[in-house]
């Protein structure tokens, strides 16, 4: 099959890999080239410096809705259009060019988690199991009609850095499933319940300070959902802390949330609105995140200290 190649991220990497190794892939678009660092040098985006590994042709319009930019697509006469965290909505002008469609591969088992972060808020919202989700591309934003879902089981642990990595695996191996049957003419189309819907929004840093009076579930979810970014992040005797890994404990204290009930070798006990929230791993402000039992060794806490303040 003769494809081109819409993605960003490095989310989308392997299912380029995959089109690559098992159909013609005749170009590829992706995001323009961004300054990053303190030199600011310019950086491909991860699908890019793919493309360029295997002198794949690059397409890096400022807006995909360029006249220009859609005759090209057109000249090359594509039988599909894959689509993975490319980060433009597409016109209908591009989504009517290829004869089976634009198929985007979406992180979230749909209609749940429509948006930008639906790998996030899967952790975030403590969801016991999230997926992948092919489907056809329409002008609404991940409304189209669904062909094919891999779930995956959340591990206890999970962050969404860690399931980033499984779902952008599992989303490339859908794919090749996928154009299958788009080929053998075997796919399904299944309409999404549009009742069953949540928009997955794009984090914020300030969406990583932790708010105390929540329970300590809710607590330790946002610490995994915000990790690797933004990260969920308190204060500590006026310093900013972030809070790498922590553990739900059955005990509640009765002080106010955000206090510091507890210090021991290995963790520190911090009360919330419902549940003790046990710190495991810590990161103060101009330092290396470590283990709280290495932290505390340089470092003195005191119960009483309230966190947040």
């Amino acid at each position: 099959m003769k494809a081109v190649f819409m993605g960003t991220p490095e989310f989308a990497v392997p299912t380029l890999q995959a089109l690559i190794d098992h159909h013609e892939v005749l170009a590829v678009v992706t995001q323009p080239d961004k300054q990053r660092g303190r030199g600011k040098k310019m950086q491909f985006p991860p699908v890019k410096e793919k493309a360029v590994e295997y002198d794949i042709p690059v397409y890096q319009p400022q807006r995909a809705r360029d006249e220009e930019f859609i005759e090209e697509l057109k000249n090359l006469n594509p039988d599909v259009i894959v689509v993975v965290a490319y980060g433009q909505i597409l016109p209908e002008s591009i989504l009517n060019i290829p004869k089976y469609g634009c198929i985007n591969v979406h992180g979230s088992l749909l209609p749940k988690y429509r948006g930008a972060a639906p790998i996030q808020w899967a952790v975030l919202d403590g969801e016991e199991k999230t997926g992948i989700t092919t489907m056809y591309m329409e002008k609404g934003l991940d409304t189209g009609d669904m062909i094919d879902k891999a779930e995956v089981v959340l591990d206890k642990k999970e962050t969404a850095g860690s399931l980033h990595d499984k779902l952008m695996v599992l989303g490339a191996d859908l794919l090749l499933e996928t154009l299958k049957k788009l080929e053998d003419g075997t796919a399904v189309r299944e309409k999404q319940n549009d009742e069953e819907s949540c928009y997955a929004k794009m984090l914020s840093k300030d969406m990583g300070q932790i708010d105390f009076t929540k329970s300590a579930r809710e607590i330790e979810c946002l610490i995994r959902g915000m990790n690797p970014w933004p990260s969920a992040y308190t204060s500590l005797d006026g310093k900013t802390m972030k809070v790498w890994e922590a553990d739900v404990l059955d005990a509640q204290s009765k002080e106010e949330p955000g206090t510091i009930v507890e210090v021991n070798k290995k963790e520190i006990i911090v009360a919330t609105g419902s549940n003790d929230l046990a710190l495991h791993e810590i990161q103060l402000a101009g330092k290396k995140r470590m283990q709280v039992q290495a932290f505390l060794l340089g470092y003195q806490v005191e119960v009483g200290t309230k966190l947040g303040e």
